[in-house]
């Protein structure tokens, strides 16, 4: 077991918890489980045969949710629309890793590109000075 978890590759992810396990871990009773599940709030992992299973995220999950009813006073359906609004601050910020991680990329594909060209100069050739000069051209006149 590492972190209240066993430890066969599971994660805070992994839906370990029987209900009524879930159930003492977040405080709350199972019924309000269930119900929060019908309404959207939390949504546990199912077994094959439909049973609930819940993961350390969804505990935390169910503790935040008594915490904004409990603490802050917010109805069921301004939490519902907060746990949304995280979610997808959260999977904005992924795009935004995942954007900046290609960015990144590109630069340094760039810089790559950059450097080969320069490298591929001909080094036979020889820069000439630029000078500028004034000529005065003066036609011989016709007779």
């Amino acid at each position: 077991m590492f972190g209240g978890l066993p430890h066969d590759g599971a994660d805070e992810d992994t839906p370990v918890f029987v209900i009524s396990v879930a159930a003492q871990l977040s405080g709350l009773h199972a019924q309000t489980l269930r119900s929060y599940d019908r309404q959207g709030l939390v949504s546990p992992g199912r077994t094959s045969g439909g049973g609930r299973r819940y993961s350390m995220r969804d505990i935390a999950l169910l503790r935040e949710v008594q915490r904004l009813s409990q603490e802050d006073g917010v109805n069921l359906a301004g939490i519902k629309r907060i746990i949304e609004l995280e979610n997808q601050v959260d999977a904005l910020r992924a795009r935004i890793a995942e954007l900046t991680e290609e960015l990144t990329a590109a630069y340094v594909s760039a810089e790559q590109t950059a450097a080969a060209v320069h490298a591929s100069y001909r080094k036979d050739l020889v820069p000439l000075r630029q000078q500028t000069a004034l000529v005065v051209w003066k036609p011989k006149k016709r007779n």
